[in-house]
């Protein structure tokens, strides 16, 4: 059965996810409703992509995933619905989904426009009405959607390659502190050309992919793709962020915090 999502950077420490999801009770009542999560770190993209990109394929086809992550990225923000893989996605057009779909173009729309001095119940009653009408059958088509492209992820997001070296950033850190790096299997395989590798820290390098946890004994370091497809550093029943000193980046810390990846 099809059901909503909702993921946001709104938190839980106020009413802002149950008002949410009122709204959504009111004007979308007849399908289920699921949180992904709502401690995105607060208006970081790559993060709420990582999360969205991890989750939805795991939802039947023709669910609604709502993505409320930095809404208010502008003074006159744009609401998408994108179609992806049988799923519809609405969300801000602040690039979040551009990153979560690795800039690949899939079929956008532009929703009608929001109010002047919008508020976050125009948001959601305006993503329910797609919603709504979608779900009875209609396509963007019958509702006149006008399609678009979406905005570009901001290319700082991106691994960046110089040389034989990578530099990549921390995009999420799950409740056992392994810690997911912006560079997935593709995109190391197509750097790395079979070569050997050693992934450098302060004191310590990691020089092999293993599969699972257990490859190594316990208190040991590893790095792994996990079942997204990212690369991940891991501490065998241990904690890699703090042992590590890793921490989720920010923005404004990328060029301090960058996870060097070298190619032999």
């Amino acid at each position: 059965m099809a059901c909503i999502t909702l993921l946001s950077d709104f938190g839980l420490q106020d009413a802002s996810v149950a008002a949410a999801k009122g709204i959504l009770m009111q004007h979308a009542s007849r399908l289920p409703i699921v949180d992904v999560s709502h401690q995105v770190e607060p208006y970081h993209l790559q993060q709420a992509a990582y999360l969205l990109n991890s989750a939805y394929r795991n939802f039947p086809a023709g669910s609604f995933h709502v993505v409320l992550c930095n809404v208010f990225y502008d003074a006159a923000p744009k609401l998408l619905l994108c179609q992806k893989d049988g799923h519809y996605f609405l969300a801000p057009d602040n690039g979040v989904l551009s990153l979560a779909f690795s800039g690949a173009y899939y079929s956008t729309w532009l929703c009608p426009e929001l109010p002047a001095n919008y508020t976050m119940k125009d948001w959601m009653k305006a993503a329910a009405d797609m919603i709504n009408k979608l779900g009875n059958g209609h396509n963007a088509k019958d509702m006149e959607l006008v399609p678009c492209d979406m905005s570009n992820a901001l290319v700082h997001w991106q691994p960046r390659l110089t040389g034989n070296t990578i530099e990549c950033h921390v995009i999420h850190i799950d409740r056992y502190e392994n810690v997911v790096i912006n560079i997935t299997r593709e995109q190391f395989e197509a750097y790395s050309h079979g070569r050997p590798f050693r992934m450098l820290f302060l004191r310590e390098s990691i020089s092999k992919i293993s599969n699972h946890y257990s490859d190594v004994p316990r208190d040991e370091m590893l790095c792994r793709f996990n079942s997204t497809g990212y690369l991940e550093i891991a501490i065998n029943q241990g904690k890699a962020a703090s042992l590590l000193g890793l921490r989720l980046s920010k923005e404004q810390h990328l060029m301090y915090n960058a996870i060097k990846i070298v190619f032999e």
